[in-house]
């Protein structure tokens, strides 16, 4: 042991004596300096990828070089470059003293590794930080003379879309967000500005012969590009396809420093089929229907799409995506619709799931079928699991908002679906949100949001209408009733103004009012046929004020009947709706069966949250006056006040806390 320890002595004095630990320790901090300042650059100055790969390299052949001429090679005070003696021999002659260079050299660069270290190890305030992690996809490119191949060039886009927005981390804008600038001359800040994202994906392409020809760019927000990538091969099975939609969001991911945990890895490598054909006609389906998408008009693309979707599952059966492509065909998206749509969608979507539990859009549109089965507890499920597979869904979010009780909830998840999605759906998903803040007390901030959706769809007649009801969650009827003057005076056509107008002058008990708007309304409802079935009462209302006591009769008889056949089908559902039991009790109240009207309006006041139209409909509305005295009503508006307010005070504390507010 001792020789041992004595030889590994001799061999460290050696390398001293030779000064190859001093070379070692240069060269090392040298290397280190190189590889930091091109890590850095490598972006900036958009060289390859594998510029630093190959410095590395580089750098490890010559530290071996180095450290072999530093064992046979020194610097010489005297002499400069000379041959090292062997320890022997420079017992017996004297050799001198070297300078004090190799030390301070030495120093100093064993400061700068460990400075070095330190600085990677610990974040840096010069270091580049992605902070916005957003990113909008335009439309893909197509270059190919061949226009049959440019479904392929767009499937490619839809593939690389649901593959981002399934990692956690980033924010995905939805595909409708970049329709628009499907031939745009704008430039990439432009854009970025317009969506609110950080970066931007765009590509051209072509395949011919079965050889993929796509170059791949992503740049930040001021235009610089941080990647770009070129991918030239032969496609010779639908594993190639999925490899580069893959590789691409792997990269684009890694751009964006942000990790793909392994079950998503393994999700996006997962081809839908292995089955060609079947793999050709699902992304035929798929082109055809975002080109319905497009035009509503086109209902031929939406058939060929229906076509083609079923060519795919004759090919293979288990292509679960082709499933729900026809799910949301039958569906009746954007008013196309099949008989029974509703039953053949649910069909479809448990096809799907069978055969891929982990398709994040068929649990979307299931949450969607059960929200329209009113089973609340059951669609809340299934777009939890919809979200949790895919975090930019913008339409899971806005279905969970439309379920939630509580406006937290509420407001939260419009918020998350507004910033999804800049498409079509931006000024309803906005509304949507305004209505929120309204409904639970807050009408600032709603009409904040209201001037916003004027400016993207000039709607005049919607903003005054929002105008109205924020004047009227304030209790001021008349304020309320004149801007829902502008709002008809600006269409003298639209019945839904007149009918407002028609409640806002019988609160205020101005009966000539009430019924010249009436009269719009009630005439409007003939011609148009469209016959609200929750609003007969008003009409029996109508009636009783024009002194038409038959008609009258017969219309409360009609809502009567109306809400009882809906109570009973609604037995045994997660989720009632509830302004039937409302209405049920208006009517009561104003036909004079008290005991009746308040049993109902019991029933109505268990919503958990009483939002401002509720309270303003109780406080308000003519016909509960028979009822209003009443010690039991006065219990129940008392008790609806303090569950109104108990919502405002929780919310505005959350948006406070949020900086919201």
């Amino acid at each position: 042991m001792t020789t041992h320890k004595n030889r590994f002595s001799q061999f460290w004095q050696e390398l001293k004596r030779r000064n190859v630990t001093r070379v070692i320790t240069v060269y090392a901090a040298t290397t280190f300096a190189i590889i930091d300042l091109l890590s850095n650059i490598v972006e900036p100055l958009r060289l390859p990828d594998w510029t630093v790969a190959f410095a590395i390299v580089i750098l490890g052949i010559g530290f071996v070089i180095a450290v072999i001429l530093s064992w046979i090679y020194d610097f010489h005070p005297l002499g400069g470059i000379v041959k090292t003696e062997s320890a022997k021999r420079t017992d017996k002659v004297e050799v001198p003293r070297f300078s004090n260079s190799w030390k301070i050299a030495s120093y100093i660069s064993f400061v700068v590794i460990i400075g070095l270290i330190v600085l990677n190890i610990f974040p840096r305030t010069g270091k580049k930080e992605i902070i916005d992690k957003s990113i909008a996809i335009l439309p893909f490119v197509n270059d190919s003379p061949e226009s049959d191949n440019a479904y392929y060039i767009y499937g490619y886009r839809i593939a690389v879309h649901n593959n981002l927005c399934q990692i956690k981390g980033l924010r995905v804008l939805s595909l409708q967000s970049t329709e628009q600038y499907k031939k745009t001359t704008k430039t990439t800040p432009e854009i970025a500005r317009e969506l609110g994202v950080g970066y931007i994906l765009f590509a051209t392409g072509q395949i011919l012969n079965n050889i993929i020809q796509l170059t791949v760019q992503l740049a930040d927000a001021n235009g610089v590009t941080v990647w770009s990538n070129p991918y030239n091969m032969k496609l010779e099975k639908v594993e190639d396809h999925i490899e580069i939609q893959s590789n691409i969001a792997q990269q684009v991911a890694s751009k964006l420093q942000t990790t793909i945990t392994p079950d998503v890895k393994q999700r996006i490598e997962k081809p839908p089929t292995t089955d060609p054909t079947a793999y050709y006609y699902y992304q035929r389906g798929k082109e055809a229907y975002w080109r319905y998408w497009s035009d509503s008009s086109d209902v031929e693309a939406l058939e060929k799409a229906e076509d083609f979707f079923n060519e795919a599952l004759k090919d293979d059966p288990t292509l679960a995506q082709a499933y729900t492509g026809l799910a949301r065909i039958y569906w009746g998206s954007e008013g196309y619709f099949s008989e029974n749509y509703l039953d053949t969608a649910r069909v479809l979507l448990d096809r799907a799931l069978i055969y891929n539990p982990a398709l994040a859009e068929a649990h979307t549109l299931y949450g969607r079928y059960y929200n329209v089965q009113n089973d609340t507890i059951r669609a809340m499920k299934e777009v939890d699991k919809a979200i949790s597979l895919n975090p930019n869904d913008w339409e899971a979010y806005r279905i969970k908002a439309d379920i939630s009780s509580g406006y937290i909830n509420k407001i939260s998840n419009y918020r998350k679906a507004v910033n999804l999605n800049r498409g079509p759906e931006y000024p309803s998903l906005l509304n949507d949100l305004g209505d929120s803040y309204l409904a639970i007390g807050f009408p600032d901030s709603a009409a904040h949001i209201y001037e916003e959706v004027l400016e993207l769809n000039k709607d005049s007649v919607e903003y005054y209408t929002k105008l109205g009801e924020i004047d009227w969650s304030r209790w001021n009827i008349t304020a309320g009733n004149a801007q829902f003057e502008n709002a008809f005076m600006r269409d003298s056509a639209n019945g839904h103004s007149a009918y407002i107008l028609f409640v806002g002058y019988t609160v205020l008990g101005e009966k000539e009012q009430a019924l010249k708007y009436g009269n719009i309304w009630v005439e409007w409802m003939n011609e148009t046929g469209a016959l609200w079935v929750n609003f007969v009462h008003r009409m029996g209302y109508y009636y009783s004020l024009k002194g038409l006591k038959e008609k009258a009769d017969s219309c409360f008889k009609v809502q009567i009947e109306y809400c009882l056949k809906e109570i009973e089908l609604e037995r045994g559902r997660a989720k009632r709706n509830l302004n039937t039991y409302y209405d049920l009790a208006a009517t009561y109240a104003f036909t004079g069966e008290s005991e009746k009207a308040l049993k109902y309006l019991r029933t109505y006041s268990l919503l958990p949250v009483m939002n401002s139209t509720m309270m303003f409909f109780l406080r308000f509305d003519p016909l509960l006056d028979p009822i209003r005295d009443n010690p039991d009503f006065q219990q129940i508006l008392n008790e609806a006040k303090a569950n109104h307010q108990a919502e405002h005070e929780r919310v505005r504390q959350w948006l406070e806390e949020n900086d919201m507010l």
